[in-house]
């Protein structure tokens, strides 16, 4: 970040996460567990064009919002992680789950998550964020921790077989 309009902590947050497609990706890496340029490209609910996602890539890891390994298995390919900024923003992408719930026409199984994360509050965000700092950072993780990232995502496949049975 170069240049920057003003001092203020709203505009200096928007102005690293404020594009269309930046927060996405977080999303998508951090709820579903997607670590790969083609995992985050194909698995894209939103459809995201691939030099836009190659683009928010570099900027979230200039931004120190992901970081990038060369992957073991693939030296041409990269495993982004998320880093502790971007951990930290779990609170913030609750609330917008929660605000969105409340005013927009969501879609029940894509709201599912946002829904058990505003009913788990501050709690559960924190147990969500001890996860996440395991997966992605490193942190040593407590063997007596529920694994928040699989009841979010049993919870999305259960509202959408039930969805598919009609």
């Amino acid at each position: 970040m170069t240049s920057q309009r003003s001092g203020c902590p709203i505009n200096l947050t928007l102005e690293v996460l404020g594009d269309r497609w930046s927060l996405i990706v977080i999303r998508d890496v951090m709820f579903g567990n997607r670590r790969h340029f083609r995992e985050l490209l194909q698995q894209s609910e939103e459809g995201i064009a691939s030099n836009i996602l190659a683009d928010r890539l570099k900027r979230l890891v200039a931004n120190g919002l992901l970081s990038r390994v060369d992957d073991p298995a693939h030296k041409q390919k990269g495993i982004y992680s998320l880093t502790e900024p971007a951990i930290e923003l779990v609170p913030l992408l609750a609330m917008m789950g929660a605000w969105g719930r409340r005013h927009l026409p969501v879609s029940e199984d894509l709201a599912i998550r946002a829904e058990i994360l505003e009913k788990g509050g501050p709690p559960l965000w924190e147990e969500f964020m001890a996860e996440l700092r395991v997966a992605h950072t490193g942190a040593p993780r407590n063997p007596e921790a529920r694994d928040v990232l699989a009841e979010l995502t049993q919870a999305y496949l259960a509202v959408k077989a039930r969805m598919a049975a009609g």
